[in-house]
């Protein structure tokens, strides 16, 4: 159990919906990939519940299972009984969980976010998967950025992740918008980032975790393995964080 003596370690995953680039459905395969980084706290995008194209399953529930966690799950999307959103999975206690739509052209676009207790401390893990145009991006980072969404349900604003697949590049204003007042955790780890999509041949880095200044980022990595090339389109990110 991670314990504040020893570093968090965060993962943030689009799974898209379990579907491989091999074109299988294997939530089993995702729960696999996420096992074996022996992560506290999981972060996924696309997750599929009750949707007929993907057998009808909770995949949020079913991968939660397989790594004998619990999942908070918000649907970004509701049509009738399927669901399509986003996830945290952890073993540690949680408390307030929050979620709701952000302002969307198209594809309604959503976020996540759920307290989590480490140790004696507190941490707010916000997850979102961002929309496809640059000026939507930018009006849903705004948006994220607001003590609404970034300061937790408290008075006091907690030690933060912002986390997800942003479909920003670091060159982008959505990016730039995050960075003003938030650490990228490939930046501030050792090693030089990586890019994060498509798995195969990863081109883009549109995957992120951004910290709050009071939390410290011992290590970031974009897992890469015969595994993770074929179980989604992008890669997994991993980070090892602490309290300062």
């Amino acid at each position: 159990m991670a314990m504040p003596d020893r570093p968090i370690k965060l993962l943030t995953y689009n799974v898209h919906s379990c579907i491989g680039s091999d074109r299988k459905l294997d939530p089993g395969r995702i729960a696999a990939v996420i096992a074996e980084t022996e992560a506290d706290i999981i972060a996924l995008q696309e997750v599929d519940v009750g949707r007929r194209r993907t057998d009808g399953i909770d995949q949020a529930h079913v991968i939660a299972s397989l790594l004998k966690m619990q999942a908070h799950f918000h649907p970004a999307l509701s049509v009738a009984e399927e669901k399509y959103g986003d996830a945290i999975i952890t073993a540690l206690p949680t408390g307030a969980v929050k979620s709701g739509p952000l302002p969307s052209i198209g594809e309604t676009r959503g976020a996540l976010s759920v307290e989590i207790t480490v140790g004696d401390r507190k941490l707010l893990v916000v997850n979102t998967h961002l929309g496809l145009r640059g000026r939507e991006r930018i009006r849903q980072m705004t948006t994220l950025l607001n003590p609404g969404w970034l300061h937790g349900t408290g008075q006091t604003s907690l030690p933060t992740v912002l986390c997800g697949d942003l479909n920003a590049i670091p060159a982008s204003a959505t990016y730039r918008l995050a960075a003003r007042s938030l650490k990228d955790a490939q930046l501030a780890g050792p090693g030089a980032p990586r890019a994060t999509f498509p798995s195969r041949y990863p081109l883009m880095r549109l995957d992120h975790i951004f910290v709050t200044g009071d939390l410290v980022v011992y290590r970031a990595a974009v897992l890469e393995t015969r595994l993770t090339r074929v179980a989604s389109d992008h890669l997994p990110l991993l980070a090892e964080i602490g309290f300062a």
